[in-house]
């Protein structure tokens, strides 16, 4: 990657994105950069890749500093902070397998909520005290009612929402404990989709464990069918039903919270908002594989196995706080979800590797 340094003498705002080589934090890289942001990224490249750092160059025309690190070193988060004079920073880094957090749970707390901890504690070192945090619609559990609003009692049924719960819980101590900290927590639901020029996307090491990116491997003939996990759930059409928003939407939700993070430090008092961001409609995966189908003139084959432990019939997002404060919404469709994918996965059949 190349340094940003020239940049930042400039005087532009220099923006940390842990995990930023990831799915969403690429995305959210580009979008930064658009806004005239100034972009370092840590990541491990545990479940990411360098190259899409090189892609969200090649896109924004502008160079983004990489730093090869994990986020439990502290010395490094701090060493970072401030050579490059980091003002805000948006967390994604975080292990985010549900199944995997339920066969090794210590591993997710570890990681997850122990690095965040070092996170903290290298910004509060460093005196940096605006975050944005990469929360998960996981945390509200079992639906007593829907949509879920940002009111709804959290009741994680896994580890993985577990360990995104705790970190909430600490920021909002965080938020009161007197030292002006400011936090945007982002709950949100299941981002699908690619940057529209085919050029980023998502690019799952192993095997898949989000229906779209499965479902375009299949499409490109990596795999040779698609396993849709129940279709005796009580929805329209037996199909697990979920509130799926386009990637490129999602990254502008980061760069309006992160706006608005900045407004809320300028009044001298602590801050912790929580956003739902999703389309406010759910959808089934049985819906999902035929407008995948229709919008790109493919045939998909599925098969139906057994449902599989924790996942519930069917949520959705309740995005009316987003809208009002943040003074965002979700624009991009179906169409653009799918088209998108597609794009992505025929130009990298072997994602970044290719």
């Amino acid at each position: 990657m190349t340094t940003n340094k020239q940049q930042i003498a400039q005087g532009g705002a220099s923006i940390l994105l842990t995990g930023g080589a990831g799915y969403v934090g690429s995305h959210t890289a580009l979008a930064l950069l658009q806004a005239g942001y100034a972009v370092v990224v840590i990541d491990n490249l545990c479940n990411s890749s360098a190259k899409s750092l090189q892609a969200v160059e090649h896109l924004s025309g502008k160079p983004v500093t990489f730093v090869q690190g994990n986020i439990q070193d502290r010395t490094l988060l701090e060493a970072t902070i401030r050579q490059y004079r980091i003002e805000a920073v948006v967390h994604f880094a975080g292990l985010k397998a549900v199944g995997d957090s339920s066969q090794d749970p210590l591993l997710y707390y570890d990681n997850n909520v122990g690095g965040t901890i070092c996170l903290l504690q290298a910004m509060q070192a460093t005196n940096v005290r605006q975050l944005v945090f990469s929360s998960s619609a996981t945390v509200y559990g079992v639906p007593q009612f829907l949509p879920y609003t940002e009111s709804h009692p959290a009741a994680p049924s896994n580890p993985y929402g577990q360990t995104k719960r705790q970190i909430e819980l600490i920021l909002q101590d965080l938020s009161q404990s007197g030292k002006e900290w400011h936090f945007s927590i982002l709950r949100y639901f299941n981002p699908v989709g690619a940057h529209p020029s085919g050029q980023l996307g998502e690019d799952p090491r192993g095997h898949p464990n989000n229906l779209m990116p499965y479902l375009a491997q299949v499409a490109v003939g990596k795999r040779d069918a698609l396993t849709i996990f129940g279709n005796d759930y009580d929805t329209p059409d037996g199909t697990g039903v979920r509130d799926y928003l386009h990637v490129c939407d999602l990254a502008g939700g980061h760069l309006a919270a992160l706006r608005y993070l900045q407004s809320q430090a300028k009044l001298l008092r602590s801050s912790c908002e929580i956003f739902n961001l999703g389309t406010g409609e759910g959808r089934s995966v049985q819906q999902m594989v035929h407008d995948f189908e229709r919008v790109n003139g493919l045939h998909i084959a599925t098969r139906i196995g057994p449902r599989r432990p924790g996942d519930l019939p069917a949520f959705w997002a309740d995005t009316s706080r987003a809208r009002d404060v943040l003074g965002w919404h979700a624009a991009l469709d179906i169409e653009s979800m799918c088209s998108s994918t597609w794009r992505w996965q025929q130009s990298h059949p072997n994602g970044f590797d290719n």
